[in-house]
């Protein structure tokens, strides 16, 4: 599975966002592209699409920025690619329908449709705040060096 740079970007952003969720502060584009070397622009397409998909919100002015519209327990992996990733959930296009209807529905029905359902699945069951946990377990990782 390929997922595009928006929807890597969207990852990210997303759990950049959610570390900072308890503070209540608006996280600004240019603050993630700087922390991550981001463009600013393909960011604000990125950010564009999560609030479009109710992910965020967001504040203009000199304080503002976009916040999580929800908790990050309440948002999932799947949320976040669903918003950014619109290919990626489409059904798959026909392939033999008019000259083999029934290898057509035996793909469809055995391979495509439990694909999706378990991408879907999977990816439904990923929230957002265990990916921070899961980022401050590596940072704690990469933290640890021993030396002999």
């Amino acid at each position: 599975m390929r997922i595009s740079s928006k929807g890597r970007y969207a990852l990210v952003s997303m759990i950049y966002m959610a570390q900072n969720y308890d503070s209540g502060k608006f996280i600004t584009v240019i603050s993630i592209s700087e922390k991550f070397g981001i463009s600013k622009i393909y960011l604000e397409q990125v950010f564009s699409l999560l609030k479009r998909g109710g992910l965020v919100n967001s504040v203009k002015g000199s304080q503002g920025g976009y916040q999580l519209s929800r908790s990050p327990e309440q948002i999932t992996a799947y949320d976040i690619l669903y918003s950014i990733e619109s290919s990626l959930f489409e059904e798959a296009e026909e392939t033999v329908a008019e000259s083999s209807p029934a290898i057509e529905k035996t793909i469809r029905s055995s391979v495509f449709d439990k694909l999706d359902k378990s991408v879907m699945n999977y990816l439904s069951s990923v929230a957002l705040a265990e990916l921070v946990n899961e980022t401050a377990r590596n940072t704690n990782d990469q933290s640890m060096m021993y030396y002999i």
